[in-house]
């Protein structure tokens, strides 16, 4: 799980794809944590994705680190977590958030990844697919 964790935080924007209906929906994140061991991200419930996401669990994330030449992705499905202990530990981690959430302020939602599959790959190696 580290090694996931450290790969997407190095390259700093992932692209995380929903599904809205029968249309597919990409858009690129900052937010990754781990927190009892699972891997987490950040958004607000009166987000679109946030929407998305109560409708269809299942999402995809792609990052990519040029410098490698080496891209993740992590498809699974996004299980909300309302504990504020969970929300605290993002944005202790994420400390700008703060400007626009809070822990307590019933917006701020993080969802961890369930029943997960990373792959890491490249043009000249083979792909290492690591299930969670």
């Amino acid at each position: 799980m580290n090694e996931i964790y450290d790969f997407i935080k190095k390259c700093g924007v992932y692209y995380l794809a929903t599904m809205d209906g029968d249309q597919p929906r990409v858009r690129p994140f900052g937010t990754i944590d781990l927190f009892d061991g699972k891997l987490y991200i950040q958004t607000g419930k009166s987000k679109d994705v946030s929407k998305q996401l109560a409708a269809n669990p299942k999402a995809e994330l792609s990052c990519f680190d040029g410098a490698a030449g080496t891209w993740l992705r992590v498809a699974g499905q996004l299980v909300n977590d309302d504990r504020v202990e969970a929300k605290k530990h993002m944005l202790d981690n994420y400390p700008d958030l703060r400007r626009m959430y809070d822990e307590n302020d019933g917006n701020t939602q993080v969802l961890y990844f369930k029943d997960a599959t990373a792959t890491f790959a490249s043009f000249t190696a083979a792909p290492k697919v690591i299930k969670f």
